[in-house]
């Protein structure tokens, strides 16, 4: 069978003490455990490997790199032949590089993300068992999310000097590893490039998305949730612990989502995500959004655009040598022959300007508009 699904997204925070705060009493993850490097790692209470995030020591917010599961070992040596193939290098790294995780490949997506694949953890069972189980736990809290659900990384996109990584990402994931496009964002003259697409290998809407941007970073990761009511208590949860909200409960035209966007306390976006949307197929007909209509994909009921969304995102890597506690904004950025020239401002809000943030979507639409 190949890839299952997410198993992991390993997540680079500023103070643990604040991270940690932050996924257990708001999303309701739990600590599993935590290593002689001072790495914490935690799931969600209907997760039943041994961790989904890895919260790891840093001077700056980011991702270290997104790990997906396979069924069975022998996959891991098939996809390696088949990624080695198409000429990407592949490091197998032994069991026990992870605590609790079997043998994995490690390797670069085209858009420079590190992505690894496994077939072994720790199985620890859910919070309700697998014998006559309730339909939540007892000891609930915050959220309650109950699994990671897919990563949204972005993709370096510029139209000018031919670089499109989200169609590169795009199908190295479908050739390499049968991912299957579900969603796609097409811009431009004549609607010809392809600025954002949506993966799955499961039957939910996607388990990874690419959309492009100036630089490599990661937008968001996303926790799943039952239903509307349960994004509704998501952000009473958030207004209680005084949580940064990007974006209030809402719904998606793309996947038809149900959502709410925020952010930890090093900057990192999450997503509570609700409302499977429809059933992935690999032969249901890619649904296409056209530039014009970009902002009713992302937000249907309103399709009115929110700058924060497009652009602010977390870095992939550090992009200038700014002190902690200053941050780029729309406002401190310019275009200047061709290229992004890059201001550094205090926004004053400690709160706010804890990450480096570079515009996006927004930016590049103007890019490809010729403007």
């Amino acid at each position: 069978m190949g890839v299952m699904r997410i198993g992991h997204a390993s997540l680079k925070v500023m103070d643990m003490q604040a991270a940690v705060k932050h996924y257990t009493e708001v999303l309701g993850m739990k600590v599993t455990m935590e290593d002689k490097s001072g790495n914490v790692y935690l799931k969600c209470w209907d997760e039943w490997d041994r961790y989904s995030v890895i919260l790891t020591p840093s001077d700056q917010a980011g991702m270290n790199h997104v790990a997906y599961k396979v069924e069975k070992e022998s996959d891991l040596d098939a996809l390696k032949a088949r990624i080695e193939a198409y000429g990407v290098k592949v490091t197998e790294l032994p069991e026990g590089t992870l605590p609790a995780t079997g043998r994995m490949l490690q390797f670069k997506l085209p858009s420079s993300h590190e992505m690894r694949l496994y077939a072994t953890k720790e199985y620890v069972g859910t919070e309700v068992g697998t014998t006559n189980p309730d339909p939540w736990p007892d000891n609930l809290t915050g959220a309650g999310a109950h699994w990671l659900d897919h990563a949204l990384l972005m993709c370096e996109l510029n139209p000018e000097t031919g670089v499109n990584k989200v169609a590169e990402n795009t199908d190295f994931l479908i050739k390499t590893m049968d991912f299957y496009l579900v969603e796609q964002v097409m811009v431009g003259p004549g609607g010809v490039i392809q600025a954002a697409t949506w993966l799955t290998r499961t039957n939910t809407p996607h388990d990874i998305a690419f959309v492009g941007g100036p630089k490599a970073g990661i937008h968001h990761i996303s926790f799943f949730l039952d239903s509307w009511h349960d994004v509704l208590k998501a952000a009473d949860v958030m207004s209680k612990k005084k949580v940064k909200i990007d974006v209030a409960p809402t719904r998606h035209g793309i996947t038809r989502g149900e959502t709410i966007y925020f952010f930890d306390p090093s900057g990192n976006r999450n997503e509570t995500f609700a409302g499977l949307g429809y059933l992935a197929q690999p032969d249901r007909p890619v649904t296409t959004w056209t530039e014009d209509k970009l902002w009713t994909g992302i937000f249907y009921h309103t399709g009115d655009a929110v700058p924060s969304f497009t652009d602010v995102y977390t870095l992939f890597f550090q992009a200038c040598d700014l002190p902690v506690g200053l941050a780029l904004r729309e406002a401190d950025c310019c275009e200047k022959s061709g290229t992004t020239e890059i201001n550094a401002a205090s926004n004053g809000d400690s709160s706010d300007c804890r990450y480096r943030q570079l515009n996006s979507i927004s930016r590049r639409c103007l890019l490809i508009r010729g403007r």
